[in-house]
């Protein structure tokens, strides 16, 4: 069961391979999804990673909620689900 991680407070610069490396270092990483400005291309700040064990996403949370990446530190929890906007 693939679980999907809130990654938050991300530098403008981190890049999906960046985000991809860290998280592998607690397990496999199915995906990375970092949202970016549709404009400049840049990071919004926030990404979703995906795990493929609960007990992977949680060391991953732990470890990693609080870790300073490239300045900024971050917010990591379990993604919420998404909510339809109508």
């Amino acid at each position: 069961m693939d679980i999907r991680i809130y990654v938050g407070n991300l530098s403008k610069s981190t890049t999906e391979e960046e985000i991809k490396a860290l998280f592998a270092q607690e397990g496999e990483v199915t995906s990375v999804d970092l949202v970016k400005d549709r404009d400049t291309g840049l990071s919004k700040g926030f990404a979703f990673v995906t795990m493929t064990s609960q007990e992977n996403a949680d060391k991953a949370i732990k470890k990693y909620n609080a870790y300073s990446l490239a300045g900024s530190e971050l917010k990591v929890n379990i993604a919420k689900p998404r909510v339809d906007r109508k």
